[in-house]
């Protein structure tokens, strides 16, 4: 089969994962009624957030009180949609800008605002950790802005970095939530953190935080980070503490998870079952170095190839990529690319890696790829350009490899976000 052929399906199974966690889907059947008295006020971060704020636009529109639905959301450069009533700003991901700051702090003083009989909605998805970004007193932008790079330098997982985050943040870790307390507050969060849990999303700022400044401490002692000194201040200092279960400021909050990346999987493992493939499924929220997991992978498929089965492997999750080199790309296209490596052109293979906000990293561009292809020919291909696949892997450097190839996955903002997912296709014979 030619790899047109085989790039059709694979796509076409992205494109199934990316539309089940579309917010004019999800986020509808979740949206309150409006109080009858008092305001909604809206206020949101994330890569989904402009069709999040044009779902609840839609949603209001005509509805009795719908003319007391008003606010802002925040959303990455270059996701921007045009909206009627709620107000898109745009700021930098994954290392935070001036707007981050400035977004923060307008979301915090909106749920100051609101009255003990209003309603603030705060709309999550992913990318709200660098989307809203105000340090706590004593810490400088530039310092903070810092730290986000030494925690991706060094790959540390998402989990470790938003504990981190927290504890600098004027409002993560709970710290939204508090400064809205006594308004009601109702959190509607699309996940793309493993295991889904609402302390991770946007690094929690509408609830509880468990973790400790001890624990941001031993984050960075863990991947030999030295901070700036007025860093290593703040997570010494007690006032900087996140909101801890049970709190007060807590008692008036809910939180629902609209969208996640299981749902979105299992809907792309319904259209693989459709095309005549069995399906293993590995996983919503595989964790580790991207090019390890690339070859384990491909010899996942290996094995399913020597036994004669035609079968749709499946996982979702994120990976990190512990930066050496000088080259670009994200973790999608270097797992992809330790993928071809480790099949070494066997036949009836193919794969897609690529995240499902249609970014995977590279200059920071709405323009960025979003993962790559990987075809039985890969490394044929390679060899006949004159190019070395574990050179350009050594060098972090899968963009430009899979970029001669014509083998990116490029789809521009997806307007969701629910993690990453990867397919791979094996048509085995015996």
């Amino acid at each position: 089969m030619s790899n047109e052929r085989l790039r059709d399906p694979l796509l076409a199974l992205y494109r199934t994962a990316v539309d089940a966690a579309h917010p004019r889907l999800c986020l509808p059947p979740h949206l309150p009624p409006v109080p009858d008295k008092g305001r909604i006020i809206v206020i949101g971060a994330g890569k989904a957030n402009a069709a999040m704020a044009i779902a609840t636009e839609a949603h209001y529109a005509g509805q009795p009180g719908g003319e007391r639905v008003s606010g802002f959301v925040t959303t990455r450069h270059g996701f921007a949609l045009p909206t009627r009533r709620l107000e898109i700003i745009e700021a930098a991901h994954p290392v935070p800008d001036q707007n981050s700051v400035e977004g923060a702090a307008r979301a915090i003083a909106a749920a100051k605002g609101a009255g003990a009989d209003e309603l603030v909605l705060v709309l999550l998805s992913g990318g709200a950790s660098a989307l809203w970004s105000q340090p706590v007193e004593g810490v400088s932008f530039a310092a903070k802005q810092a730290l986000t790079k030494q925690l991706l330098r060094a790959g540390a997982p998402i989990g470790d970095m938003n504990i981190v985050r927290k504890h600098v943040s004027r409002i993560k870790g709970g710290k939204l939530a508090a400064a809205a307390h006594p308004a009601r507050l109702l959190t509607l969060a699309i996940s793309d953190v493993p295991g889904d849990q609402p302390t991770s999303i946007g690094s929690g700022p509408t609830v509880a935080d468990p973790t400790t400044l001890a624990d941001a401490r031993a984050v960075l002692e863990r991947w030999h980070i030295t901070p700036a000194p007025e860093i290593a201040a703040a997570l010494a200092d007690p006032r900087n503490e996140t909101v801890k279960p049970g709190a007060p400021a807590l008692a008036n909050t809910s939180c629902k998870i609209i969208a996640a990346p299981k749902a979105s999987l299992e809907a792309a493992a319904a259209q693989a079952r459709a095309l005549g493939y069995e399906i293993e499924f590995l996983g919503d929220a595989l964790e580790g170095e991207a090019r390890e997991v690339g070859r384990a992978h491909a010899a996942l498929a290996l094995a399913a190839r020597a036994k004669g089965r035609r079968v749709a492997i499946l996982s979702g999750g994120e990976f990190t990529v512990t930066v050496t080199g000088s080259g670009a790309g994200g973790p999608n296209q270097e797992y992809a690319l330790a993928l071809a490596i480790g099949l070494d052109g066997a036949p009836g293979i193919s794969g897609l890696a690529a995240d499902t906000d249609g970014i995977d990293g590279g200059s920071g561009a709405a323009s960025d790829p979003a993962g790559a292809f990987v075809f039985a020919d890969s490394l044929m291909r390679a060899r006949a350009a004159n190019l070395n696949a574990a050179t350009f892997l050594a060098n972090n450097d899968s963009s430009s490899f899979f970029r001669t190839l014509g083998d990116l996955v490029e789809v521009g903002p997806t307007q969701t976000n629910v993690n990453d997912f990867r397919v791979i296709l094996v048509d085995g014979t015996v």
